[in-house]
């Protein structure tokens, strides 16, 4: 009897103080750049349309056959493309397809510190890992402010090229700057996915849209104006 009330007791505690568990925002990576820079592999792996769960969706990654760039933030999808050296066209629309591509649905932020002493994206990218170092990875980050002086690119590769290199996938990429302009950044942090969804020598992938939706495109350089950079990492309940 007295085994049985030790047992209905340590039940109804349990039952009144549940473990709380901690859950992290699944990130999900779709197709690999290696296979798209090494072995040519232009055509879409994944349809951002049939994304279901496009609730706080973040995501990023280049438009199919590398002929522009794509990003989601906060459920909402842009695509840019090239249209000269100085001028791009940005569009609001889940209608576009992408070789490789990460995203993940993220509910909610915890912002962190974002040092002045950070002037560019290397900086950033050792202060990043150091802050961190304890936490789960791969993530996506949220980073907003007024860029100083910074650089975007959007891929542009003619039509019908073949790709076997880093060097042929970026023919025709065209460079914009960013300069004095609000921002929204979207960033991936991995140290296991480099050549999958970073480029071979960073664990860094970011896109940026300026506050007006007029320029879009991968981050290649940034510098925050000071005081105005605000560092956001996913809450994790």
């Amino acid at each position: 009897m007295k085994v049985l009330i030790l047992v209905m007791l340590t039940i109804i505690t349990v039952g009144c103080n549940p473990k709380k568990e901690t859950t992290v925002p699944n990130v999900k990576i779709v197709g690999a750049m290696k296979n798209v820079m090494r072995k040519g592999q232009l055509y879409a792996t994944i349809d951002l349309d049939t994304l279901k769960n496009k609730k706080h969706l973040y995501g990023f990654g280049p438009l199919e056959y590398l002929r522009g760039e794509l990003l989601i933030v906060d459920g909402k999808a842009f695509k840019s493309k090239v249209v000269s050296d100085t001028t791009m066209k940005v569009e609001e629309t889940f209608k576009a397809k992408a070789p490789f591509f990460g995203y993940a649905n993220i509910e909610a932020w915890k912002e962190q510190t974002f040092p002045d002493s950070i002037q560019n994206l290397s900086q950033f990218e050792k202060y990043i890992d150091s802050l961190t170092k304890s936490s789960k990875r791969p993530f996506f980050f949220k980073l907003e402010g007024i860029v100083e002086s910074g650089a975007i690119h959007i891929v542009n590769l003619p039509e019908g090229s073949k790709v076997s290199s880093p060097e042929e996938a970026h023919k025709g990429q065209t460079n914009y700057p960013v300069k004095n302009q609000e921002a929204t950044i979207i960033g991936f942090f991995s140290t296991e996915h480099k050549t999958i969804f970073t480029h071979h020598d960073t664990f860094l992938h970011m896109h940026l849209i300026t506050a007006d939706q007029k320029k879009m495109g991968h981050l290649e350089e940034f510098k925050m104006k000071k005081g105005t950079a605000k560092l956001y990492l996913p809450f994790y309940n």
